[in-house]
């Protein structure tokens, strides 16, 4: 199992997820926004060929190639269900695990990419600074919504570590970097969750 990431992108919470699951992989760093002549670039042909869009991360094993985070997290625990990354529980539970994966996904994350993009990712003469403001809007009224959805317990999905509180660290940690404003609560998450053995781990593999 191979999988092509770049620092603190999407691609960490897939590599923080191996880490947790024990299965044996290899990590190949990506370079993003270089010439396709360096052979690391996500430009390059070679890499083109693993994912036609030229981002990360990106999952090969054997002949099955994964470009989603998402679906990428969800094989890594179905391949080490002793991991527990998707809890062994009733239908409703995982149905409520499924809600919280698509919530973070379509509401929690996006404003915060929204900002990304019109800092540094979109070119310049695409980006629109007015846009900030409505980020900062959405991200407020989805915090507001989590607080719903989530009880005060020290996981997301009953009382066991899950990719759930992968991607809410992840999230959060997007969020501190962004300035935007975030209740201690939720930094407390993401510090508790970012101690977790395996996320150092994954960490020291980026550094």
């Amino acid at each position: 199992m191979k999988l092509y990431g770049m620092q603190q992108s999407r691609s960490f919470r897939c590599l923080w997820a191996l880490e947790e699951s024990g299965l044996q992989y290899d990590y190949v760093p990506i370079k993003l926004r270089i010439e396709e002549t360096d052979p690391d670039s996500a430009q390059n042909p070679a890499y083109l060929a693993v994912n036609v869009q030229g981002k990360v991360p990106s999952l090969k094993d054997g002949d099955m190639t994964l470009t989603e985070s998402v679906a990428i997290l969800q094989y890594i625990a179905r391949k080490a269900p002793a991991a527990g990354l998707v809890p062994k529980c009733n239908d409703q539970v995982l149905a409520k695990h499924d809600e919280l994966v698509s919530f973070v996904l379509a509401e929690l994350e996006q404003p915060l990419w929204s900002k990304g993009k019109h800092i540094f990712a979109l070119p310049e003469e695409q980006r629109i600074p007015a846009m900030l403001e409505t980020a900062k809007f959405e991200f407020a009224k989805a915090l507001n919504t989590l607080d719903h959805l989530l009880e005060d317990n020290e996981f997301a999905i009953a009382d066991h570590f899950s990719i759930v509180d992968i991607l809410l660290a992840q999230t959060f940690n997007w969020a501190l970097r962004f300035e935007f404003d975030l209740p201690q609560k939720y930094v407390n998450l993401r510090n508790r969750h970012y101690d977790r053995p395996a996320a150092k781990r994954a960490m020291e593999l980026i550094s």
